[in-house]
């Protein structure tokens, strides 16, 4: 017997929104503080602002995912209602449809109708569902999960900074914050990119470099700003 073979492809949507939330958390949440930071404001201030801008960016990011993807669903459902209702007006053209997708794929045109006659008689609109919509259960568009798994990684990525600036000595809170969020960046990169079998090494410079973007310029800002202020 064929020992059945394990792929990625179920991991994309919660993966895909995981590692979103966890990078917008490290990235939103650290440039925020080092921001503020910057403008040389007192270590009480700068926990406040992080643990704002953590609470708004996890609700914002589960808002965000959940319409978005809500949106992916509907016109999932959408389609698949139209492929519903053409099956019942027609279904001989779209048996002709079917197999007409397998001949261009290479299959011979005799068992190319042959397949789709049997896939038609076992689940027509999964056949054409999977075959000419591109559509299937693996990667259906789930909204709360996606949902939950970013606002969930958001908040796990925001409290790497939060906790940085608790425990740095105050005069360098912006270098650690800068070095530990940088470190955790890479880190989620690798890791990230390892699980959707990806070379470890692109996911970590993608995310590093854009987190290190960030973060200088809000600190640009902040000691610009600050600056200005005092």
């Amino acid at each position: 017997m064929p020992q059945p073979q394990r792929h990625r492809t179920g991991r994309i949507g919660w993966l895909r929104a995981g590692v979103l939330g966890a990078n917008d958390g490290i990235v939103s949440t650290a440039s925020l503080v080092v921001g503020v930071a910057a403008a040389g404001t007192a270590r009480p201030e700068i926990l406040l602002a992080g643990i704002a801008g953590m609470v708004a960016g996890a609700l914002s990011m589960a808002a965000g995912e959940y319409v978005s993807v809500s949106s992916q669903a509907d016109t999932e459902q959408a389609e698949l209602e139209i492929e519903r209702a053409e099956l019942a007006a027609d279904g001989d053209s779209e048996e002709q449809e079917l197999a007409a997708i397998y001949v261009k794929r290479g299959v011979e045109p005799a068992v190319a109708l042959t397949v789709a006659q049997q896939l038609m008689a076992h689940d027509a609109l999964a056949a054409h569902a999977r075959d000419e919509l591109g559509l299937s259960e693996q990667l259906a568009a789930r909204p709360l999960q996606a949902a939950l798994a970013s606002a969930a990684m958001f908040a796990v990525g925001a409290s790497l900074p939060i906790a940085t600036v608790v425990f740095a000595p105050f005069p360098f809170i912006v270098a650690v914050v800068s070095g530990v969020s940088l470190i955790c960046l890479a880190a989620l990169g690798a890791v990230s990119a390892h699980v959707g079998g990806a070379p470890a090494w692109i996911g970590t410079a993608r995310v590093t470099f854009w987190g290190a973007a960030a973060m200088a310029a809000t600190a640009a800002v902040g000691a610009l700003f600050g600056t200005s202020v005092r």
